[in-house]
């Protein structure tokens, strides 16, 4: 064959390319056959091929995944399913109380007291006295980082009691203008209170960093039980509640299943973060019993309301003070020399013991601070000694336990990056 001939041959198309047959696979679960397929752009498909169960367990299913977040139980901590059954009671009862509240608004304005009228009359309501109380709230940000439990109950009783100040308005209508805008300025301080709080909440049940999953959930609860607690406040404010007298009966009742049902939501949630409260109480149990309690453990021992109680087991700690009203500038050098690489200062009192931490002191600090305070309380009843002997014997101590204590404290999903003190002081040198 010459070179000619070998020009004129046809020449051969390149093979092509098998196509690409997608990958598949069928899942056998639960009697449910599910078929799952790879695209060519990588995507992911799911369809159910076949599902045996029956429709109430169907039912069930596609409610938890609607309202609970991918992968519950095992996605959460523990006390999520407690805290969300009340929570979508207290939400109910909310918006039952919202109802019967701008119902007597109308009836005091001289207004025909519809309940179709209630939203067109809270959002002009709201205007004006509600700003202000939300700019007044706005200024207590770093006391809700610190104790965003008992802040969330007090958000849910300034809102009560701006509803229960409505409720009250048809009984003096010439003070109709006064009591609609306290009433406004309680409720907005409850939603500022209320916003800010919600997630340190749902970050102390963030277990797999599903924090968004576990909000919108959450949020959709809420939604689905205050239309139902509307519907039901429409039903209550158009028969027993349509007097007077019958909101000042189921006004109270709701009020109290309102306040109780988020005071049960925060006991559920296991807070993670230090603050003086659960400090004290960590220190508390570990120097009585030798371990360490998780958030869990702890939760049901908070005091919501009165978080400042002094705890004999662990020192009796007071944070937060001014350094020029805890020690004296002679004492300050000798304080410093005790402790000479720690970011804290301790002073014993009589009654209690002053810890005052420097500006940029850790969770870290503040424990070994509040470990050194509880060692020289437990070091004083048995001797009579000096406090600067007693805080060295006590800083020794703590040296000795701390790094078997902090990691084990870790392992109990404890954060010790920042110490949540509030408005307390702190120095710097």
């Amino acid at each position: 064959m010459n070179l000619l001939e070998k020009i004129k041959m046809p020449k051969k198309k390149a093979d092509n390319p098998p196509p690409q047959v997608p990958v598949y696979w069928i899942e056998n679960s639960e009697s449910v056959s599910r078929h799952f397929q790879f695209e060519p752009d990588g995507q992911l498909l799911v369809k159910i091929v076949d599902d045996s169960r029956p429709v109430a367990y169907r039912m069930v299913e596609s409610f938890r995944n609607k309202f609970f977040p991918s992968g519950y139980p095992y996605s959460v901590n523990e006390g999520y399913l407690r805290y969300t059954q009340f929570r979508a009671l207290q939400h109910f009862t909310s918006a039952a109380l919202s109802v019967l509240s701008t119902q007597s608004l109308l009836f005091a304005a001289g207004l025909r007291p519809t309940p179709a009228q209630a939203t067109a009359v809270s959002w002009i309501l709201k205007d004006g006295m509600e700003h202000v109380g939300k700019l007044l709230c706005s200024n207590l940000g770093a006391r809700m980082d610190s104790e965003p439990k008992r802040w969330r109950i007090l958000a849910d009783v300034f809102y009560d009691l701006g509803t229960g100040l409505e409720v009250l308005s048809p009984l003096c209508p010439h003070l109709f203008l006064e009591l609609a805008g306290l009433g406004n300025f309680a409720k907005g301080m409850a939603v500022v209170a209320a916003r800010a709080t919600r997630l340190p909440i749902y970050s102390s049940f963030a277990k797999e960093g599903n924090l968004s999953d576990l909000f919108a959930k959450g949020e959709a609860i809420s939604t689905l039980f205050n239309v139902v607690g509307i519907g039901a406040g429409i039903q209550l404010a158009s028969t027993i509640c349509s007097t007077v007298q019958g909101k000042l009966v189921v006004g109270p009742l709701l009020s109290l299943v309102h306040i109780y049902c988020v005071s049960e939501e925060m006991r559920a949630a296991p807070v993670n973060t230090l603050n003086p409260q659960r400090t004290a109480m960590i220190v508390a149990d570990f120097v009585k019993t030798g371990r360490i309690s998780s958030p869990a453990d702890l939760r049901y021992g908070e005091d919501l309301l009165f978080p400042g109680r002094l705890i004999e087991e662990a020192g009796n700690v007071m944070v937060g003070k001014a350094l020029h009203k805890v020690v004296k500038p002679s004492e300050l050098h000798q304080i410093k020399r005790t402790f000479p690489e720690e970011k804290f200062i301790l002073h014993l009192g009589s009654r209690w013991t002053d810890m005052v931490l420097e500006h940029n002191a850790t969770g870290e600090d503040a424990l070994r601070g509040w470990l050194v305070a509880a060692y020289a309380a437990d070091i004083g009843k048995c001797f009579n000694a000096s406090s600067e002997i007693v805080l060295q014997d006590a800083y020794e101590r703590m040296n000795i336990v701390f790094s078997p204590f902090l990691s084990e404290l870790h392992s109990k999903g404890w954060h010790t990056d920042r110490f949540l003190d509030g408005t307390g002081c702190r120095f710097s040198l």
